[in-house]
């Protein structure tokens, strides 16, 4: 077994390590903070946020989970009474959103570009009612703009975090050969793997090094095609490692589980997570060299209490590095070499005072 104990490379970026899984709730209505967090709860507002999974369902080890315990937490600490709808197909979004609707939420929480349509048709149809959706600018027409009023779009700078773990990765690779694969080609998904290359590339560039990564050259690039089937996520990374790749960076939520059983199995190679940290999140902490964060669980807490406390605004919210929106998690110890490990509190620096661009060149 690998050694997984975990060395913290910038303190700044990996301050927040996401909690402990929440479980999700059996059926729709409220939950007792008491049994969510066993802490009594706060004086009660009232105020009613909801939240609507998708597919993946509110277990999925990633970015559903995380939305969830934001809400969890802010039942606890705010006082306010939630609700959540788990979708399991995307015939689920609609029905879903409709019930907490007519549920009376003053604030409806949808997760995911999945329910990017289904939102944006619910909000229309009820502009007194607040809406905000993770890792979407519910921009179905792309023309620049949210396509309600009414919603608030909650998103992730995560290219910045990526580029972190690319350059790391580049540095701990024994083969000089890195992968990275997504779910769907969508911008949520590649912004992720446009990092990771462009980290891979500055190491190369400032170090002299000549690290390659599979599955994404900027523009095209691997992808599964969903976020559900495991299997597909195995048969990718068994590919990549035959390839010699000995790091993988799985962009696809539940399918980067089968990701993770492919490096297990092979026993020379390093994963690194995506969304929460997985060292946390999954079964798989020991071949895990990092994950990259996207503090879902803050965002979300955050929106609901700026809206709890100031009333709702359509204000998109922004993830970065800055704002310890996005992150990286601890790194293994021993894997990345320590000239690299000390350079990221400088990259870091430069990614947020714009001296370091993140783009892919």
């Amino acid at each position: 077994m690998k050694n997984i104990i975990r060395v913290g490379a910038v303190a700044a970026v990996s301050a927040l390590a996401l909690a402990a899984c929440a479980s999700a709730p059996e059926d729709e209505g409220t939950s007792s903070a008491d049994a969510t967090t066993g802490a009594a709860p706060a004086e009660t507002v009232d105020f009613k946020a909801c939240m609507v999974s998708d597919s993946g369902g509110f277990d999925d080890k990633s970015f559903n989970q995380s939305g969830y315990e934001g809400l969890t937490r802010a039942e606890s600490e705010l006082g306010i009474e939630i609700a959540s709808a788990e979708s399991t197909t995307d015939a689920d979004f609609a029905p879903n959103i409709e019930a907490q609707v007519a549920a009376g939420c003053d604030l409806i929480i949808t997760v995911g570009f999945l329910l990017s349509q289904a939102t944006v048709d619910a909000a229309l149809a009820n502009p007194d009612v607040s809406f905000a959706i993770i890792d979407d600018l519910a921009d179905n027409d792309y023309d620049g703009t949210t396509d309600a009023e009414n919603i608030k779009p909650i998103t992730f700078d995560t290219d910045e975090a990526s580029f972190l773990a690319g350059y790391a990765a580049a540095g701990a690779s024994a083969s000089g050969t890195l992968s990275t694969f997504g779910g769907m080609n969508i911008p949520s998904v590649t912004i992720f793997m446009d990092g990771f290359l462009a980290g891979a590339n500055y190491y190369n560039e400032t170090m002299g090094g000549d690290v390659k990564v599979l599955g994404w050259d900027g523009t095209d690039g691997q992808f599964t095609g969903d976020f559900s089937d495991q299997s597909k996520g195995q048969n990718v990374t068994d590919e990549f490692l035959s390839q010699g790749a000995d790091v993988v960076m799985p962009v696809a939520g539940p399918v980067g589980l089968g990701a993770a059983a492919a490096v297990q199995s092979a026993g020379n190679a390093w994963l690194i997570g995506v969304d929460s940290d997985w060292t946390v999140t999954t079964d798989y902490a020991d071949i895990v060299l990092t994950s990259v964060l996207k503090n879902i669980g803050n965002s979300v807490f955050d929106t609901i209490a700026a809206t709890v406390e100031s009333g709702f605004s359509a204000e998109p919210y922004l993830g970065t590095l800055e704002n310890e929106g996005v992150g990286v998690a601890d790194f293994a110890e021993g894997v990345v070499p320590e000239d690299v490990l000390a350079e990221l509190d400088t990259i870091k620096a430069g990614i947020i005072d714009g001296s370091i661009s993140v783009d892919v060149s």
